[in-house]
């Protein structure tokens, strides 16, 4: 049960803060006073869609923060790990100019996903859009899905049409004309032939570009190369590095005989000496391998040549070029064996269809059977509205798919309706008049209610188009609802304000040029003068005053009764 709601900076609302009690709560105003707005941030703190335009113009973000107490043991506590205290818990949701939402569940950050998921088992939204819904005959099969509670068989039935979608795109890509079959064999063994000739190796072109620079300096190679072995290993005329260093290293031993300074500087010398000799090793060895051949250089520049015209047709890199060739491969060998592969996959996709139409009938007979109890409890909701003549019936057909089967199974769904004796029932968008309309909607949404077990539902003037003894009616509806279940209704009719427990007034003023929407209780006189506003508008009379007072002694009466 929602018991607090504050609200920031939503749109025309700077604050406010309303305290809803159990059982039937009403709230009334002048017309763009800002009543929908309430509902929109009930709609925001639950993880409905909304827009960065909300916020309130010049604010820094807007707020919106719920408290529902008298929580059931709900599983998604347990699944995002929120534990209400004492089975109350508070949900807030900040929305900021550059479009993040900031969600909290009992001071838990969750995602707007999250809160979603929440919010639609604690509150339940009954616009002025869900009238066009009603109207919207793609919407029947989810409202009869709803009130039947077939989700189960329903998902049974999706995981198999899923499997018939997957087999079904196979089989297309398996199909294939006779001319085009053998046009794509003849390009794959081309180009199979043409890279298994070709012979690659996995980062051959890396290495042979790298050799290729190499011969490509092979005059400068040499000469640095004979340099430093000069240097080192010396020749003739110079003993070299290396023998310069011995030399040094064996004088300061004879040194060190005669002084212990020279012994840490005799060790250095050595250690020199050997790295001197070292390297002159590797260069004699490096420069005994150096084989320069313009023939080699030719045979790598002709190999570079046909890998680059490979690459132009098959790929940026030899690894590139060798994967193409495996999927080549593969795909040759699946058109050679399509035909074994196409029987295979057509006796898949029957047993598929087969499953598939088995648990679309299922479905279709729970579907049949909710449509008869659906029928009934509407029937007697209609007749409580003062529509007892009204007829409420269920039409279902066949889909238009192949093999009669779509997403939703095999059933189109549509409601029908009568509304006058001896009629035959016809869709509701040719039949229904704005007030029947919203009666229809108020008795399939309070069947509908019933199966979702949420504790809190809004009406966002679903009287519209309703007057006289029919706004009586749903007055009376909405009341017995309230016994059940928390009720808050946006309403524009006095018969439904004065049903309530609890009144709200929404009412705007202008101050230090700027608009202010108030949200406060109404009781006694202040009720009174509401109900009699909206009886007779703006001037309102001691007449007026006197029928509001009867009204609500009235719907006393009919409360205590």
């Amino acid at each position: 049960m929602l018991t607090l709601l504050h609200i920031e900076n939503i749109a025309v609302i700077s604050e406010a803060e309303i305290a809803f009690a159990p059982g039937f709560n009403v709230l009334t105003g002048e017309t763009g006073a800002g009543k929908s707005i309430v509902v929109d941030a009930m709609g925001a703190v639950v993880g409905e869609r909304t827009s960065r335009d909300l916020i309130r113009t010049g604010a820094r973000r807007a707020l919106v923060s719920a408290q529902f107490d008298a929580l059931p043991p709900l599983p998604w506590f347990a699944e995002n790990g929120v534990a209400p205290e004492d089975g109350s818990l508070l949900l807030t949701r900040e929305i900021f100019p550059d479009g993040r939402n900031v969600c909290r569940a009992g001071g838990r950050l969750i995602t707007v996903g999250q809160l979603r998921a929440l919010g639609s088992r604690l509150l339940n939204i009954h616009g002025q859009h869900d009238g066009q819904q009603l109207l919207d005959e793609r919407f029947h099969l989810e409202y009869l899905d709803r009130f039947g509670d077939l989700s189960a068989l329903r998902g049974e039935y999706e995981a198999a049409y899923a499997e018939v979608r997957r087999c079904r795109a196979a089989l297309a890509s398996l199909h294939m004309d006779e001319a085009e079959k053998a046009r794509r064999v003849d390009a794959l063994t081309y180009q199979i032939a043409e890279l298994e000739r070709a012979a690659l190796r996995e980062g051959e072109d890396e290495e042979l570009a790298a050799r290729r620079e190499l011969l490509r300096n092979a005059g400068k190679l040499t000469g640095f190369v004979e340099t430093a072995s000069a240097a080192l290993a010396g020749d003739d005329e110079d003993p070299g590095a290396v023998g310069r260093l011995g030399d040094a290293a064996r004088a300061v031993r004879q040194a060190a005989r005669l002084s212990d300074e020279f012994a840490g500087l005799g060790e250095s010398l050595e250690k020199l000496a050997s790295l001197a000799e070292d390297a002159a090793e590797q260069v004699r060895v490096f420069r005994e391998g150096l084989e320069f051949s313009p023939r080699e250089l030719d045979a790598i520049e002709s190999r570079l040549d046909v890998l680059f015209r490979l690459k132009k047709k098959y790929g940026a890199t030899v690894s590139d070029m060798l994967a193409y060739l495996e999927t080549s491969r593969g795909e040759l060998s699946r058109i050679e064996s399509a035909e074994e592969t196409l029987a295979s996959m057509q006796k898949r996709l029957a047993a598929a269809l087969a499953e598939a139409k088995k648990r679309a009938e299922a479905l279709s007979a729970a579907r049949r059977a909710c449509a008869a109890r659906l029928e009934e409890e509407v029937a007697r909701e209609l007749a409580d509205l003062d529509m007892a003549r009204v007829r409420f019936g269920t039409d279902f057909s066949g889909k238009d798919a192949p093999d009669g089967l779509d997403e939703g199974g095999m059933d189109n769904v549509r409601f029908l309706l009568s509304a006058n004796l001896g009629e035959e029932p016809k869709p509701l968008g040719r039949i229904a008049s704005g007030g029947e309309l919203a009666r229809i909607m108020l008795a399939l949404k309070n069947v509908l209610a019933r199966s979702d077990d949420v504790d809190t539902l809004v009406f966002d003037e679903v009287d519209t188009g309703v007057s006289g003894r029919a706004a009586a009616r749903v007055a009376e509806k909405l009341r017995q609802v309230a016994q059940y279940r928390q009720v808050l209704c946006v309403t524009h009719l006095p018969q439904i304000a004065a049903a309530a427990a609890t009144h709200f007034t929404v009412e705007k003023g202008e101050r230090d040029g700027r608009t202010y929407t108030a949200v406060r209780p109404l009781t006694g006189a202040s009720r009174v003068d509401e109900i009699a506003r909206l009886l007779s508008g703006d001037r309102v009379t001691d007449a007026g005053r006197k029928n509001a007072a009867e009204m609500l002694r009235l719907a006393r009466g009919v409360k205590e009764s």
